[in-house]
């Protein structure tokens, strides 16, 4: 099954802490933990491995805390991954490192896997930090002729219409 890390769960909710407010907002790890109901020493560790990757910038002092170190915008849903879990790979001979793989260089699946994990990659690097918060909608065609979106909830909306109201015949 591909799954994030509950880690790197947490670590989205808390980066989208830092988009209400306004711009340079700096929030302390022992606020943020409060605002989220997570463990501190669980906020701590994400929040010091998004700083090591430069997605956060941390100051010290009695106003210090931390900060979003780019514009929402320009921070991917993969930038967060990789900061809390390494490179985004479905495979291991996917992520382009060398293997001590039995079948590599022969693999019939090889060239596939990295379409695959070029799609996933793509897919996460088009969602961007700002739109993680809250209500957002995100197209959703799971079926031919879906209308639908998903909200924030989870929930489908806007079913494609067939012309029928939703009253009884």
């Amino acid at each position: 099954m591909l799954r994030i890390t509950r880690q790197t769960d947490y670590g989205i909710v808390l980066m989208t802490q830092f988009l209400e407010g306004g711009d340079k907002k700096v929030l302390s790890a022992r606020d943020m933990a409060e605002q989220t109901k997570l463990p501190l020493p669980t906020v701590s560790k994400i929040l010091k491995a998004l700083t090591r990757a430069d997605v956060l910038s941390s100051t010290r002092g009695v106003h210090g805390g931390y900060s979003l170190s780019r514009d929402p915008h320009s921070i991917t849903i993969t930038d967060i991954i990789e900061a809390l879990e390494g490179p985004i790979s479905i495979t291991e001979c996917a992520d382009g490192q060398p293997r001590d793989c039995l079948i590599a260089g022969h693999c019939p699946c090889e060239d596939n896997w990295s379409r695959i994990n070029t799609a996933i990659r793509g897919a996460l690097a088009d969602v961007r930090l700002s739109e993680m918060n809250g209500g957002c909608k995100i197209p959703f065609s799971g079926l031919p002729g879906s209308a639908e979106t998903i909200t924030g909830t989870g929930e489908s909306e806007g079913a494609a219409s067939d012309g029928a109201e939703d009253s009884p015949a």
